[in-house]
Parts: C-alpha cells; sequence; structure tokens
C-alpha cells in the first residue's frame, strides 16, 4: 500500500462542497471515481479542508492510499486523464509515509477572497469573485481586520450549524489589499471555524461601507453572539489558497481538535 499526497485545484461553482453529500457532485467523489477509473480501487481521499459549496481552491492538499504502488508522476496524470471533464486538476502527487494526514498533519491554513469593487457586472470573473458596486474603504477594512487577528473566541463569526468542540481560534494574519477595482483579504490560521471567513469579510464590507467602524468590529467580536456581527459572504470569492506542514512527514503533531473542524 502506497500513500500521495495530492495537491488539487478547482471551481467549486458545480460542485455541493468537498465532502460527499447525497444532494449532488462533491470534489471528494470526482477524484475518488478516478481513482477507481485509474486502477479499479475503491479509497477515501482525505483532505486538509472541507471546503463548502462554491468555494474554490489554489491548494487544497489531500491523501490517498493505493495497494499498488505507482510513480507519482502517473498518479498525477492519471488521475487529471480520469478527471475530465470536471474543474478539477492534481497539481502535483508526492509519495509520502504512512503517518502524513492531510488534515491532521496540517499546521497551517491560508484562504483568499476577492472582491471585485465597481459597477459594471462580472464578465471573466463570474462565479469567482463577489461583486460589490458601492465604493469600499479598504484602509478602514484593514483597520478592522485587525481587530480580529490574535486568540479569540469567535462565536460571532462562526455559523450556528458549526460543530467545532470550542469557538476559540487563533487567527494569524487577516490582510486587506487593494490594486484597482480589487480588494484581496489574506487570511492564515491554524484551522477555521465553519464559514468563520466569509462572516469575517461580510463584516468587513460593513466597515468599507460606512456603516460599521472598526471599534464595531472588536465589539462583534467581544459579544461572543453570532447576530451581533455581519452577513455570510458569498461563496465565490473565497479560495482554499494553500496548506502547510512545517512538522516532519509521519508526524501527527499539532491541534487535531482544531485541524479536524477546518471548514471555512
Amino acid at each position: 500500500m502506497a500513500r500521495y499526497k495530492l495537491t488539487l485545484e478547482y471551481d467549486g461553482a458545480p460542485f455541493v462542497g468537498w465532502q460527499r453529500q447525497d444532494n449532488g457532485l462533491s470534489v471528494q467523489q470526482a477524484v475518488e471515481d478516478a481513482v477507481v477509473r485509474f486502477c479499479g480501487e475503491r479509497a477515501h481521499v482525505q483532505a486538509a479542508g472541507r471546503t463548502d459549496a462554491g468555494v474554490h481552491a489554489w491548494g487544497q492538499v489531500a491523501h490517498v492510499d493505493i495497494a499498488k504502488p505507482t510513480r507519482p508522476d502517473v498518479v498525477r496524470d492519471a488521475l487529471n486523464f480520469h478527471l475530465k471533464p470536471h474543474p478539477v486538476a492534481v497539481v502535483s502527487a508526492e509519495a509520502v509515509p504512512d503517518g502524513f494526514h492531510a488534515r491532521f498533519s496540517a499546521t497551517g491554513r491560508r484562504y483568499l477572497y476577492r472582491i471585485v469593487n465597481r459597477r459594471a457586472k462580472l464578465a471573466l470573473d463570474a462565479g469567482r469573485a463577489w461583486l460589490v458596486s458601492v465604493p469600499l474603504d479598504d484602509a478602514a477594512m484593514a483597520q478592522g481586520a485587525r481587530r480580529l487577528v490574535g486568540r479569540h473566541d469567535f462565536t460571532s463569526f462562526r455559523s450556528t450549524a458549526c460543530q467545532a468542540a470550542s469557538p476559540v481560534k487563533t487567527l494569524d494574519r487577516l490582510d486587506v489589499s487593494r490594486t484597482g477595482d480589487e480588494i484581496r483579504i489574506d487570511v492564515a490560521a491554524r484551522s477555521f471555524l465553519h464559514n468563520q471567513v466569509r462572516i469575517m469579510v461580510g463584516t468587513l464590507k460593513l466597515v468599507g461601507e460606512g456603516k460599521w467602524t472598526p471599534d464595531d468590529v472588536a465589539a462583534a467580536l467581544a459579544a461572543c453572539n453570532r447576530e451581533r456581527a455581519g452577513p455570510t459572504a458569498p461563496p465565490d470569492g473565497l479560495y482554499l489558497a494553500a496548506v502547510r506542514y512545517e512538522a516532519p512527514s509521519g508526524s501527527l503533531e499539532g491541534e487535531a481538535d482544531e485541524a479536524v473542524d477546518d471548514q471555512a
């Protein structure tokens, strides 16, 4: 039995999310079906983060066990062939020790949220960014973002359906930058609560519109009440950009209870 680490990118629009569900095609199912067509094996593909319906990925990481050892480049190319016509690509495949686990071995995750701030409709980025037609003050948004960095109880910024054992997370980075019409929100942490990134983005949009101040963001955080934070931003603009693995391959170091909850 050989274990492979897969780095994936995908357009989340046609999928019900990463995880298999009864109501439609998931990314996980598409990849697992490709494994069957490649080698005839029913394998369970486990990912670093369970992205929701409509959320995209540039750097999703998963692992899969295949009975017959095969060169990683053959695994990559065969899976890509059998993934057609789905908008999913295996960017790389790497042989890893049995102890490597895409979710539990991860020591950090980075998400990117894209807002296009203009009046005109989206032509090329439709479904891949959030179009906000009212002017946004990105400098004020950046000030509000700084109120959320650090270790906090993020009850106000998680879905009411979130099943995480604890709402306490450590947010390493929440940066807001603008280039022309595009505002990018770059977020990094060990793991995230369900919908945490999208609720933080929806809250920062209120600041950008001038409806909230940065201090209102801090007050929402302190309230530990979902009703006190802003709306959940749409999934279109959210990308799982990268997953970090700092511990040696095969190590299961880290806070597994946080890692298992990741579903931004």
